[in-house]
């Protein structure tokens, strides 16, 4: 009896021992497993470098189109400037040259008045050029040619010059001992200038 106890326990701790085997196997793969990935840690992803320079060329990319689009509006605003400022020209000019026309029509309607005033001036008898109405009229004549000279306006010289066809009308010929051939002998109607440029050529006489 002593000796089939003997043997039973011996088949129970031949079968105990081999349930234990496979149980440390499955501990020895569960700790295999531990060891490749532990807790708190990322497993490494494939292909990640490659993905920084993906997203670097894109960002490159969007910095090359801001660049080009912002040289293009300022190119833009450059033109623009560039045309307002010979537009401002432009107009600038288009005034000055109304203006200058505009001043010139109301000086040659003015030039006729001048030459009524020196008409009537010239036929004052001498003894009546100290009364009061011919000293007024002096007067007016007087600053009327200061304001004429004042906007630019002035008489183009004549007796005693050479003729120049730029600023005097030839309407005669006359002999004359005084002055040589081609200078001008007499004046018959001033001329002006506005601004060295003439408004009115004057009529002269000049020795043949």
């Amino acid at each position: 009896m002593r000796g089939v106890a003997e043997e039973k326990d011996k088949v129970q701790e031949e079968e105990l021992a081999k349930e234990e085997i496979p149980e440390t196997a499955e501990s020895g793969e569960k700790t295999d497993t531990a060891e490749q990935a532990r807790p708190g840690e990322k497993a490494p992803k494939e292909g990640s470098g490659e993905d920084r320079k993906e997203k670097k060329k894109k960002s490159d990319k969007k910095q090359d189109a801001l660049k080009e689009k912002i040289a293009e509006l300022e190119d833009r605003v450059k033109r623009q400037m560039a045309e307002f400022e010979n537009f401002r020209k432009r107009t600038e000019k288009e005034k000055t040259m109304m203006f200058e026309t505009g001043a010139r029509s109301v000086i040659e309607k003015i030039l006729p008045v001048v030459d009524n005033f020196e008409r009537g001036l010239a036929t004052v008898p001498e003894e009546e050029k100290g009364g009061a109405f011919a000293q007024g009229m002096e007067m007016i004549y007087k600053q009327l040619l200061t304001e004429l000279e004042n906007m630019e306006v002035k008489p183009i010289p004549t007796v005693g010059e050479e003729f120049d066809p730029n600023l005097h009308n030839a309407v005669m010929q006359v002999e004359s001992e005084e002055y040589e051939s081609g200078v001008i002998a007499q004046e018959l109607q001033k001329g002006y200038t506005y601004r060295g440029s003439v408004v009115r050529h004057s009529m002269v006489a000049v020795v043949s």
